[in-house]
């Protein structure tokens, strides 16, 4: 009997504590978060990547002919032109081959004419039938062994006249020449390996950097084609290693068609007006591009949280946190994200601690309309 009571009390208590517990449950209170309420804003967003600075073209000017170096008629970094002589090899050789290639020609012309005349005697005299077939071949074949004397020691002419035209050498382009160590007195050959001296066209400069190959998928997806995804591009600016931004603006004109596969990214080319000379070929700096929004949803960083790469927030449904995947431009500045798909406008999320909730969790607090407390456009 004694048992028995002990055992109703036993079941008696644990039946209280079973309701206690669904009691507490039912009256779990509500945790106050800092609650946003969404709607439409501008935003102009911001990206930088590293970038290589080059001359529009950077030649590099070697000998094509052997000599010794006469005459250095080029200062090092003075702007130079198309055409004006940087060095003078030793032409002495080269013309007096030249003068020996046209003497050539002379001869062989005097040889042609010769072999013209004996031609046109050895067809009269057939005609007159006092000479064979055979005589008759045999001066046609002196003939055309003439002409193509001639021939050979025309081209025997152009190649000195082109030797001789090497010895000076001459800028391929306009732009700043580079540094050179070639002074008077140097032997050159074609076969150096270094140049005698570079020549930059710097008027425009070509500034390289690249972008990671999923971004350009996800514009040429976007945007129909690399040639519109370009057309979409936004005036570019540089800044410069000294932190300073280059006074003009630029713009891409090139996206590579080729992937590297060391680095999983796309070149890019931006052209910059360089008419000052302040940005120089093989300096670096950082490409700005900038991407205007309108009438996007804008959140914080901090009001989501991410699963397996996919990125969700938890909106606030009839006062409980509601797990809500979304999708975000691929740019952002690190603090926030525009939200492409996922949220609409007046829905109210949880903009702090998101990574801290539960599905399900009641919540309390008084949303904040979206850009009450941020600058826009920035």
């Amino acid at each position: 009997m004694q048992y028995l009571k002990i055992a109703a009390v036993s079941l008696l208590a644990v039946l209280s504590m079973a309701s206690c517990k669904q009691k507490a449950a039912g009256q779990m209170e509500a945790v106050t978060y800092p609650l946003l309420k969404v709607s439409p804003e501008d935003r102009t967003l911001s990206v930088s990547y590293s970038a290589v600075i080059e001359g529009k073209q950077d030649v590099e000017v070697r000998p094509q002919v052997s000599g010794f170096i006469t005459d250095v008629r080029v200062k090092e970094g003075a702007k130079v032109s198309k055409g004006q002589t940087l060095f003078v090899i030793d032409t002495i050789p080269y013309a007096a081959a030249y003068r020996q290639a046209k003497a050539a020609v002379a001869t062989a012309e005097a040889q042609l004419a010769t072999a013209q005349l004996s031609l046109e005697g050895s067809e009269d005299l057939y005609a007159d039938k006092v000479i064979s077939d055979f005589e008759l071949q045999t001066a046609r074949n002196s003939y055309n062994s003439a002409v193509a004397a001639l021939r050979q020691a025309e081209a025997a002419e152009a190649s000195a006249a082109q030797n001789l035209s090497y010895a000076i050498v001459k800028s391929p382009v306009n732009g700043s020449a580079g540094m050179t160590s070639v002074r008077v007195g140097a032997l050159v050959s074609s076969a150096m390996t270094e140049p005698l001296i570079s020549v930059s066209d710097n008027s425009e400069m070509y500034v390289y950097f690249s972008l990671p190959e999923k971004e350009v998928l996800s514009m040429t997806r976007q945007y129909g084609s690399i040639d519109n995804t370009i057309a979409s591009f936004q005036p570019v600016t540089l800044t410069l290693t000294d932190q300073t931004l280059y006074e003009r603006e630029g713009h891409i004109d090139v996206i590579s068609r080729i992937v590297d596969k060391g680095t999983g990214t796309v070149s890019v080319r931006a052209v910059f007006e360089n008419p000052d000379g302040r940005l120089m070929s093989g300096s670096s700096g950082r490409v700005n591009i900038s991407y205007e929004k309108e009438d996007c949803i804008v959140i914080p960083q901090t009001a989501t949280y991410e699963i397996q790469d996919k990125i969700f927030v938890y909106k606030v449904v009839d006062g409980k946190a509601v797990s809500t995947q979304i999708s975000v431009f691929r740019i952002n500045d690190g603090k926030e994200y525009v939200v492409e798909s996922g949220l609409s406008t007046g829905d109210v999320i949880v903009s702090e601690g998101a990574g801290l909730l539960r599905e399900g969790t009641p919540i309390a607090g008084t949303p904040v309309e979206a850009g009450s407390n941020s600058n826009k456009g920035e």
